[in-house]
C-alpha cells in the first residue's frame, strides 16, 4: 500500500511529462525507473517522520500550551538517541543494498536477455552531433538511430571532441563518451516509436541542440531502412568525415551508403585528429592539441 501511495504522488506531480525516465519503454529504462522510485520511498522513511515531528513540536511546545513541560536542563536520553540514529543507518543499508544490487543488474556491459542478436552500432559525439556507424551492415546516419523493436542494440561509444553523454531517457542509463577510449551500453526499445535522446553534459555553443532519434521499428521496417540507407547517400570515408567532423549546429538526420573500413577504430586511436576548433575546445585557447606533441 504504502509504495502504491509513493507511485500515485509521483505520478500525480508527473502528470504533465511524458517521453522522461517514469515513461520507460525497455527493460534497462523500468529497471531504472523501478530503483528511483524504491530509492524515494526509501528516504521518504525518515523524510515524513521528520517533517511531521517538526511541525508537531512546534505545536506542542508553542508558548500557550500550559500541559508542555519545560525542562532546560535536560541534556541526553538514550531512547532519543536510539531513535534518532538507528532510522538513519537502517535508510543507508537498505539504500545501500538497492543500489548495490541495482548496479549489478544494469551493468552497461552486461548485455540483455533475448532471443534476438543484439544490433551493433558505434557511436561518435562530435561538435553538436552525433554520428552512429552500423558496422555489419556497412552504413551510417547523423542524429538518428534506427533499430528493431524488442532487439537489444549494443553501442560502443566515443567522443571525437570533448568529454560528451549519450541519454535516451525512455530507455535508461546515461553513459558518457570520451576521446581516446571506448564505453559500452546495452538498450532495448520494446514498444515502436520515436524516443528522443539528447547529450547530457555540457559540451559548448550548440549543446542546448546537440539531440537525436531513436526510432524503434519492426524489424520489416528495420530491413527496409537498412536497404535504402546502402542506396543512398554518400559515402563516409575519411574526407567525409573530416568534414563532418568540423563544429556545427542544428544538423539535420542523414545517412551514408558506406563507411570507411576501420572508421570507429580510426577515431578512438586518434589516428584522424579532432578539427581544430575542437581542439581549442577541448583544451582550452593557448593549450595543447589533443593528441599534440
Amino acid at each position: 500500500m504504502g509504495r502504491w501511495i509513493i507511485i500515485s504522488c509521483v505520478a500525480f506531480a508527473l502528470g504533465g511529462c511524458s517521453g522522461g525516465i517514469f515513461d520507460a519503454r525497455g527493460p534497462v529504462g523500468a529497471a531504472d525507473a523501478k530503483i528511483l522510485l524504491d530509492a524515494v520511498g526509501i528516504m521518504l522513511v525518515i523524510v515524513v517522520p521528520t517533517i511531521v515531528g517538526t511541525i508537531f513540536f512546534a505545536w506542542w511546545f508553542r508558548a500557550s500550551n500550559a500541559r508542555a513541560h519545560y525542562r532546560p536542563d535536560f541534556v541526553y536520553s538514550g531512547r532519543i538517541e536510539i531513535i534518532v540514529w538507528a532510522i538513519p543507518l537502517l535508510v543507508i543499508l537498505f539504500l545501500g543494498g538497492v543500489i548495490w544490487i541495482g548496479s549489478h543488474m544494469l551493468d552497461p556491459f552486461q548485455p540483455i536477455s533475448s532471443p534476438n542478436k543484439p544490433i551493433r552500432v558505434q557511436v561518435v559525439s562530435l561538435d553538436w552531433k552525433w554520428l552512429f556507424i552500423y558496422p555489419d551492415q556497412g552504413i551510417a546516419s547523423v542524429n538518428e538511430i534506427v533499430a528493431p523493436v524488442g532487439t537489444p542494440v549494443h553501442f560502443f561509444l566515443t567522443s571525437a571532441s570533448v568529454m560528451n553523454a549519450f541519454f535516451v531517457p525512455q530507455l535508461g542509463s546515461m553513459i558518457a563518451t570520451m576521446n581516446g577510449m571506448v564505453t559500452q551500453l546495452y538498450l532495448q526499445a520494446d514498444q515502436p516509436g520515436d524516443y528522443l535522446g539528447e547529450s547530457a553534459q555540457f559540451s559548448g555553443d550548440g549543446f542546448a541542440g546537440m539531440h537525436f532519434t531513436l526510432r524503434a521499428v519492426p524489424q520489416a521496417g528495420f530491413v527496409q531502412w537498412i536497404a535504402t540507407a546502402q542506396q543512398t547517400g554518400p559515402e563516409l570515408d575519411k574526407a567525409a568525415y573530416e568534414t563532418l567532423q568540423e563544429q556545427s549546429q542544428g544538423v539535420r538526420p542523414s545517412t551514408y551508403r558506406a563507411v570507411a573500413p576501420n572508421l570507429f577504430d580510426a577515431i578512438v586511436k586518434r589516428q584522424i585528429p579532432p578539427s581544430a576548433a575542437s581542439q581549442v575546445a577541448a583544451t582550452g585557447p593557448g593549450a595543447r592539441p589533443v593528441g599534440g606533441h
